[in-house]
């Protein structure tokens, strides 16, 4: 690869990470806000040593010829005593445009229903303690919290208590109901993790469609322990926008 494109590739690399961490919100389909200003680094970075190339490359490089003109007679800069020519690097290089190029101009499609319908559910971290629920109604919760309510609070407060969760849908095929989703990073897209409510009683909307539900839980198992399902019964099941940091699980939008 010469020079020039090796320029070409630090720039536009530098470009793409900066458009997709500092002037949109891209990079929050791939790793977590906290790690927006090591993005915004790296393409910084990437630019300046763009940069820096393209310069020295500009500068006039002294030759190895001796006094007379006819040079070493050694011929390293371009190949080897066995006649093999290293001035190049494998044309498998021009593959990392791909990925530089992408972040331009195309944006790779976000988790959702598809990735979240194919694994199972986050299993909540083990609570023994829950301070008792406000006396407000409904009460905003993160599908995390009603869980561990439902499974581990043995007050079994969360018992009648109207509730209410925002998330996507994830349909259930074949199945009775579908599920409330928020897919979680805890640092990038490859360790995601969704948690998943399922909703009775509403019609699913369509796939990816972010929702907020207010119900009650729904019956079953034993209240407080891990046989009870994370289930709902709905009463109102409202569209809203997504939010821009989507792979957290949050307290509902309104």
């Amino acid at each position: 690869m010469k020079r020039p494109l090796q320029v070409t590739l630090l720039v536009l690399s530098g470009l793409g990470l900066l458009h997709a961490s500092l002037f949109t919100d891209l990079s929050l389909r791939f790793v977590k806000e906290g790690m927006r200003p090591m993005l915004v680094a790296s393409g910084v970075l990437l630019l300046v040593l763009g940069v820096a190339e393209a310069w020295s490359s500009q500068k006039p490089v002294s030759g190895d010829d001796d006094a007379d003109g006819h040079g070493n007679g050694h011929g390293h800069d371009q190949e080897d005593g066995h006649g093999h020519d290293h001035s190049t690097v494998p044309r498998i290089a021009w593959l990392l445009f791909l990925p530089a190029l992408s972040l331009l101009f195309y944006a790779p499609p976000a988790l959702g229903a598809y990735t979240a319908a194919r694994e199972a559910p986050k299993a909540v971290a083990e609570q023994r303690y829950f301070d008792p629920l406000p006396a407000t109604s409904p009460i905003p919760l993160t599908l995390t919290q009603f869980t561990s309510r439902v499974q581990q609070d043995h007050k079994r407060d969360i018992g009648g208590r109207s509730v209410r969760m925002t998330g996507f849908v994830t349909p259930d095929k074949g199945a009775d109901g579908w599920y409330l989703t928020r897919i979680i990073f805890t640092c990038c897209a490859a360790d995601a993790q969704s948690v998943k409510v399922r909703i009775h009683g509403a019609a699913a909307l369509p796939a990816n469609t972010w929702v907020t539900v207010t119900g009650t839980w729904h019956p079953g198992g034993t209240l407080g322990t891990s046989s009870a399902p994370a289930a709902l019964d709905a009463r109102t099941v409202k569209k809203v926008a997504k939010p821009v940091n989507a792979y957290t699980d949050a307290l509902p939008l309104f």
